[in-house]
């Protein structure tokens, strides 16, 4: 299972569709779950651990079919690795990446993508997201930087990390 965390704006999508293409291109069985696709509900459904309970439907139906390899993205998931293995019911490998970016690039990237009128709580959330994740990931947890990079050159390093080259 590979977990790839970070802030707003720091790339996890563009790098875990990056990820997707190499594995194909490779012939490497493989899915992706959006992690933020799993809970996202108004009021926020957290104390009722809706994402950990899609997560293990999904990851089930995705192993009846003989799929062995995850990216999962989520802006705190290489926070709650034990949490989200556990709910899988694997004992998986795990290669947990956070992706980091400053403050500058991402406010950039976000206001490339977010053309609403939530720009500014996008920035704020993605700035206080970056240093809580940077003080409290594990020492364990792969620390990436995407400002200059090319998704490509990315997801390669990020694929030297996990051994899914085929």
């Amino acid at each position: 299972m590979l977990f790839l965390g970070g802030r707003s704006g720091v790339g996890k999508s563009s790098v875990a569709v990056e990820l997707h293409t190499q594995l194909a291109a490779a012939g490497v069985r493989h899915c992706v779950i959006e992690g933020d696709n799993l809970d996202l509900a108004h009021p926020p459904p957290w104390e009722h651990h809706l994402a950990e309970r899609n997560l293990a439907a999904m990851w089930a139906n995705y192993r009846a079919l003989g799929y062995r390899r995850l990216i999962y993205t989520n802006t705190v998931s290489v926070r709650q690795v034990d949490a989200l293995t556990a709910a899988m019911g694997d004992a998986p490998h795990v290669t947990a990446v956070l992706l980091t970016s400053t403050d500058a690039t991402a406010r950039e990237r976000l206001a490339r993508r977010e053309i609403g009128t939530a720009l500014r709580q996008h920035v704020e959330r993605s700035d206080a997201a970056a240093r809580s994740l940077e003080a409290l990931a594990p020492a364990s947890v792969h620390r990436i930087p995407t400002d200059g990079r090319s998704v490509a050159d990315i997801a390669t390093e990020i694929l030297a990390l996990t051994g899914w080259h085929g």
